[in-house]
């Protein structure tokens, strides 16, 4: 953690912080107005939860991440944008979603190149399974989509798999299919970086039916 980023959590973080609670939140009140709710899980650097930001002025956008350098960072990108738009979350996605949205509550949630736990006996700890992927489609609002992006085959294939599988959502690319590149998803260094490399990347997009 850089000087900055450690300053930042002392001094940015009570601006920006929603408190982790076991009950539903009332978004509007802690985003100070009423608007469509965008969630980031696991947005590392911010990269992609600024650009979103940016993008959509007219929409709140929560970030859920445990990683504390990367949430330093982003606290000291809010100060100096002035983005007034956003509201960041330190805690496990899967109880946030469950405990702290309501049914239908999110417009858009985003989970961009999560980790693939490479070895065999690490795949169960991957996040996005069968009950994490219908615990999201049932915090969307109908019509609100999920995106997503990965740069590892298998997990390619496996998000695939499980995403085509829930009734709750249709793949706008169509079954069986990976969607284009989102063109509001930034290319951060480590994805450039694993371009350069050979590495291919795909993305998916769904929306709730």
């Amino acid at each position: 953690m850089t000087r900055a980023q450690a300053r930042a959590l002392d001094t940015l973080w009570p601006r920006y912080r929603t408190e982790s609670s076991d009950e539903p939140v009332d978004w509007s009140r802690a985003f100070g107005r009423t608007a469509p709710l965008f969630v980031e899980i696991g947005f590392g650097m911010g990269h992609a939860l600024l650009a979103t930001a940016r993008a959509h002025p007219d929409w709140n956008c929560l970030g859920i991440e445990v990683y504390r350098p990367g949430i330093g960072a982003v606290l000291n990108a809010l100060e100096a944008e002035q983005l007034a738009n956003v509201r960041i979350v330190e805690g496990d996605a899967r109880a946030v979603l469950a405990d702290m949205m309501t049914e239908g509550a999110l417009e858009r949630v985003a989970v961009y190149f999560p980790d693939p736990w490479p070895k065999s006996k690490h795949h169960k700890r991957r996040l996005i399974n069968v009950e994490f992927v219908a615990l999201v489609a049932s915090r969307l609002r109908p019509g609100g989509e999920f995106h997503l992006a990965t740069d590892w085959q298998d997990y390619a294939e496996e998000m695939r798999a499980v995403l085509d599988a829930e009734p709750a959502l249709e793949n706008l690319a169509g079954v069986g299919a990976f969607a284009a590149r989102d063109a509001e998803r930034p290319t951060t260094r480590f994805e450039a970086r694993g371009v350069r490399l050979g590495h291919a990347v795909w993305d998916f997009a769904y929306r709730r039916r």
